[in-house]
């Protein structure tokens, strides 16, 4: 059971054009607001549109021009633009109590009760946030007042936040400046550019091995925890292969390090899976959560196992909005509709179909290097030649630009292209937007010399 008739659109009408994208009403305001607004975000720098709406799986801007969302509002909006289980809890809670600090309300204890009962292991140390960075700088002091220890190894391009230790995690451009003391980055496994020009599974993951070298030869012994996305986001949808998750916990049990898993991305139901660790039966000992948890309203998590959730206690745990009742009652309406609905599985049907779409463009097109994902996780790579794998980071610019043009809204990351399309996208529309891609894609080709 999924996108009921609040979400029902004709596919065939879609998307609709009625100006130059961006139109008038949209330059006009963006130029405004951009007098004042600062560091905005690529997709915004390069289509400055403004929208006005949103309904399911389509968003409308302010000069009239419907679009076919393949972005969930950057992997958040996961059960469709204004569920109306979830604008109505929120609602109720915006006119009954907006916020008490961190006191006991009846949504919080309810959302407490659900969400022990559906995550991994035992999992039942909760704390709540408002943004997915607050939880893990949480989830990183939880994890050095846990072991006594103090260091940290990450992995390249993963994306864990914007403040002082989730940068630390993951610097992902030189602007971001240094990282703190006491954190290391370690190569990780992508078999399509593969860190250590091996091919899988001859190489026997040897990322995870490496990690051995890193542990030995760059820290100081004292590593608290190994922090990761379980899929990339910001990298590009990178899946690991099947053995890399079961080797590090192997390795983290080895020298007793906490494994935290980041699935503020990657959560609740995004990838087919209420978390992404699933795919792998791999509990974590810490992990976060966010984005699609509360379908758009800021609530963020991190989850602690039973064996360290007392630690909590130990590292002024409390937010100001974190766990208000709005932000409750938003996390476990979305839990119920994604269970109501089916949506874990309606995500995981929704991959196959991307897929074997994608992969179809894969063999058509000279600039498509690779294509990848799992449920509604997906990118697509593109690149100057096959054979060199040489980054195409005009093209991504290019095609980005005129899919969006055409009515598709998406997410760019230089020359990989990401896709996060809502779990109740029907079949139909989800084909229809991966038309336009592959339009875009023909016309950029052209356009290059290919």
């Amino acid at each position: 059971m999924y996108n009921k008739d609040w979400a029902k659109v004709d596919t065939k009408s879609l998307p609709v054009i009625k100006t130059e994208i961006p139109g008038p009403r949209s330059r006009e305001m963006h130029a405004r607001a951009s007098k004042y607004m600062k560091g905005y975000s690529s997709q915004v720098r390069l289509f400055p549109v403004v929208f006005e709406t949103g309904k399911g799986c389509t968003l409308t801007d302010v000069d009239g021009n419907v679009y076919i969302d393949f972005s969930s509002g950057i992997y958040v909006t996961g059960l469709g633009h204004c569920h109306p289980k979830i604008s109505e809890a929120v609602a109720t809670y915006a006119h009954k109590l907006m916020n008490c600090h961190d006191f006991t309300t009846e949504i919080k204890m309810k959302l407490l009760e659900k969400l022990a009962s559906i995550t991994m292991g035992d999992l039942n140390g909760i704390q709540l946030y408002d943004s997915g960075t607050t939880a893990v700088e949480a989830g990183l002091r939880c994890a050095r007042a846990a072991t006594g220890k103090f260091e940290f190894i990450s992995f390249w391009r993963d994306f864990h936040g914007k403040t002082m230790g989730a940068v630390s995690c993951a610097i992902v451009d030189k602007s971001q400046g240094m990282r703190a003391p006491g954190f290391f980055l370690a190569p990780r496994p992508n078999c399509y550019r593969c860190p250590f020009k091996m091919k899988h599974p001859e190489c026997d993951c040897y990322c995870a091995e490496f990690l051995e070298n890193i542990m030995k030869n760059e820290t100081t012994g004292q590593v608290a925890a190994i922090v990761l996305e379980p899929i990339q986001g910001w990298g590009g949808s990178i899946v690991p292969p099947d053995d890399f998750m079961p080797k590090l916990r192997q390795l983290c049990d080895k020298y007793g390090i906490l494994l935290f898993a980041d699935e503020v991305l990657t959560c609740m139901g995004r990838t087919g899976k209420m978390f992404c660790m699933e795919h792998w039966n791999i509990t974590p000992d810490i992990t976060t959560l966010g984005k699609g948890f509360g379908n758009g309203f800021p609530v963020t998590a991190m989850c602690v196992s039973d064996k360290y959730k007392e630690n909590i206690e130990k590292i002024s745990a409390s937010s100001s909005y974190g766990g208000n009742p709005m932000a409750c009652a938003a996390a476990l309406a979305s839990i119920e509709v994604i269970e109501e609905e089916n949506l874990c599985e309606r995500s995981a049907h929704l991959g196959e179909v991307f897929l074997k779409r994608m992969n179809k463009m894969k063999d058509e097109h000279p600039i498509v290097g690779d294509v990848r994902g799992k449920g509604c996780l997906l990118a697509i790579e593109l690149v100057k030649d096959k054979n060199t794998k040489e980054p195409f980071d005009e093209a991504g610019k290019l095609v980005y630009q005129r899919a969006f043009s055409k009515g598709l809204a998406w997410v760019p990351a230089g020359h990989i292209l990401r896709l996060s399309p809502p779990l109740i996208m029907e079949d139909d529309l989800a084909l229809k937007g991966l038309d336009i891609i592959d339009e875009a894609i023909g016309e950029v080709e052209k356009e290059l010399g290919y």
